[in-house]
């Protein structure tokens, strides 16, 4: 099996793929995009295979001959791999990288212990597998799909024996998947061809398969058995959930000697004499492998420390069983470490499916969707791809004069959501939500950090408006739109930006809202705004909105800001009432339209 041989990309071809990027200052400060744990390997087309490196994530930043390296969580790497960082400097380029830095075995595999011990190049050769390019020469990328920005990267990756690209292989996942098992791989990456980057986001558009069972765990304390010769016998992890940090099980096995030592001395300094775990583990409990097990005596720790594990099975009240400790994890933090859980590679591959647009407009065929919640029952529990989801007060009324109910609304959302879906995809929510139907009293929602499930994806964005940190709720499948349904949300209002540019629209709307007006003069109005904008060789879509109005989308690819898109639909709403004037309006209050159409910009 080998590399996929590498397209050829004229100089011409590459300039033309940057100009398709955002002209932007240098980016400080991105956080890396995220794979999703999936059980099997993903066989579809569309999809490019890499090598799961096994070890620190990294993202370089060189610009002006001024070098970074940082890892996951932000910690800088240009003194503890200093042939890396001397590799960069030699580089004259200005550009922002994602790969793995990683240490090669004798067996010429990636060996994360080796590079935890790595001290210098005595302890073995360094290298920075890239594997993605963000920006580059005042071009922010991350916008471009992913076989694009990798034709940009192999163009720019010097001959080096420190800086290498990483291949993507031409092959099926399986074949790909068994390769990397039978060379002790940690595991091999499946990207979408299409993916976009989205910062500091787990994506399902990127997934991984391991070759073997791995977890990250925080450090919660560490035993040391009677008449034991070793510095300690056994680390006791755990993980954070729903704020709550439990035990998951402890770790005896996998340390040399002069491991423990090093660990110790990192360990010693988060002593403290309370137990950090929920429940106080028993540590010293038997088993049938070990009925008598010596005495130990515990040590606990403030629970900040993170180390991976590979382990044999979990059980079903999330206990580790056989694990073996694979090293320290400096590169990350406590408070983002979660339980990885693989999900069916058939979840994936059904919802790329069902969110493909040719799919969406196309007919749903004779196999119709089923009503989801029964006629009955007031409180209803179903799962929905993998997740259960309990509704609640489904005989309220939403709707008094049609009297819609809410079980109504959520059948209805259950049979659309095909239809809907593709038009969320990456576009974080604003929530409005109605909880006592269309005319109680509503209200927006916007952060929605620690209020919704797990399982959830949200998008952290910060405010300039109030200077606040926010997480956004993304729909990412039939399961969140229904929750979001759930939650009151009548409408459902995306951005008009996506997360990989969130300060860049993907379209300026024209908002013709009619008052007094009959529906002949909204599309007039319509008329009229298409061809200003033919004038100006802009293209344009129409669309219904509501029950009278209209709206005139103007696609601007995320190439310019909203305030930008403000100006510029400002200007459109004066020239087309100027034409007008008789029943058009661009006053903002209702009073001063005089019942006129009102033109409004988006």
């Amino acid at each position: 099996m080998k590399a996929k041989p590498p397209a050829s990309a004229s100089n011409a071809n590459i300039t033309s793929l940057l100009k398709k990027g955002i002209k932007s200052a240098f980016p400080e400060d991105i956080k890396p995009m995220l794979a999703t744990l999936v059980d099997e390997p993903v066989d579809e087309p569309g999809w490019l295979y890499e090598i799961k490196w096994d070890g620190y994530r990294a993202l370089g930043y060189i610009n002006m001959g001024a070098v970074d390296i940082r890892s996951r969580n932000n910690k800088s790497f240009n003194e503890k791999f200093y042939p890396v960082f001397d590799a960069l400097k030699q580089w004259k380029i200005n550009a922002v990288l994602d790969g793995e830095i990683i240490v090669v075995n004798d067996k010429g595999v990636p060996d994360f212990s080796d590079l935890q011990a790595w001290r210098s190049e005595a302890d073995g050769h360094l290298a920075y597998y890239l594997f993605d390019i963000l920006w580059l020469d005042g071009f922010n990328l991350m916008n471009l799909p992913l076989n694009e920005r990798r034709e940009i990267l192999r163009s720019v990756v010097p001959a080096n024996d420190t800086i290498k690209l990483s291949e993507n292989f031409d092959a099926t996942g399986s074949e790909f998947f068994e390769l990397a098992n039978k060379m002790g791989l940690e595991g091999i990456m499946a990207k979408k061809a299409t993916s976009l980057y989205t910062p500091d986001l787990r994506t399902r558009e990127w997934v991984k398969i391991k070759t073997e069972k791995r977890q990250e765990a925080i450090i919660g304390g560490y035993t040391k058995n009677e008449n034991t010769s070793k510095q300690f016998s056994a680390l006791l992890l755990g993980l954070y959930e729903h704020d709550e940090f439990n035990f998951i099980g402890v770790v005896g096995t996998g340390f040399t000697n002069k491991l423990q030592s090093e660990l110790l001395q990192k360990l010693k300094p988060l002593q403290t004499t309370i137990c950090p775990f929920k429940i106080v583990p028993d540590y010293n409990k038997p088993s049938r492998f070990r009925p008598n097990p010596p005495k130990a005596e515990v040590t606990w720790l403030r629970p900040e420390m993170v180390c991976e594990i590979s382990y044999r099975e979990m059980t079903k009240d999330g206990a580790i069983r056989h694990p073996s400790f694979k090293g320290l994890r400096e590169d990350k933090k406590a408070k983002d470490v979660v339980r990885e859980k693989p999900i069916p590679i058939t979840e994936i591959v059904e919802e790329k499916n069902a969110l493909h647009t040719s799919k969406v407009i196309s007919s749903p065929g004779k196999k119709e969707r089923k009503t989801l919640l029964n006629p009955k029952d007031e409180t209803q529990t179903r799962n929905i791809g993998g997740h259960d989801l309990k509704f609640t007060n489904l005989s309220k009324i939403y709707w008094p004069k049609e009297k819609v109910s809410k079980r109504d609304m959520l059948n209805y959302y259950f049979l659309a959501a095909p239809y809907m879906l593709p038009y969320y995809i990456d576009k974080p929510q604003t929530l409005n939500r109605y909880p006592h139907g269309i005319n109680g009293e509503a209200f927006y929602q916007k952060n929605v950090k620690g209020k919704v499930p797990g399982w959830i994806e949200t998008f952290p964005y910060h405010s300039e408006t109030d200077g606040e940190d926010k997480e956004f709720l993304l729909i990412t499948n039939e399961a969140s739109l229904l929750y979001v349904a759930s939650l009151g949300c009548i409408e459902i209002n995306p951005w008009s930006s996506r997360m990989q540019t969130p300060d860049n629209p993907d379209w300026c709307i024209i908002d013709l809202d009619p008052d007094k007006n009959s529906f002949n003069q909204v599309i007039e109005a319509a008329c009229v705004t298409k061809k200003i904008l033919d004038e100006i060789d802009v293209t344009s879509f129409c669309k219904t909105s509501g029950s009278t109005g209209l709206h005139i989308y103007i696609p601007f690819g995320a190439k310019y800001t909203y305030e930008d898109s403000k100006e510029f639909g400002r200007s459109i709403a004066k020239l087309v009432q100027a034409q007008l004037p008789e029943y058009t309006s661009i006053e903002r209050k209702i009073f001063d339209r005089g019942g006129k159409m009102y033109i409004d910009f988006l």
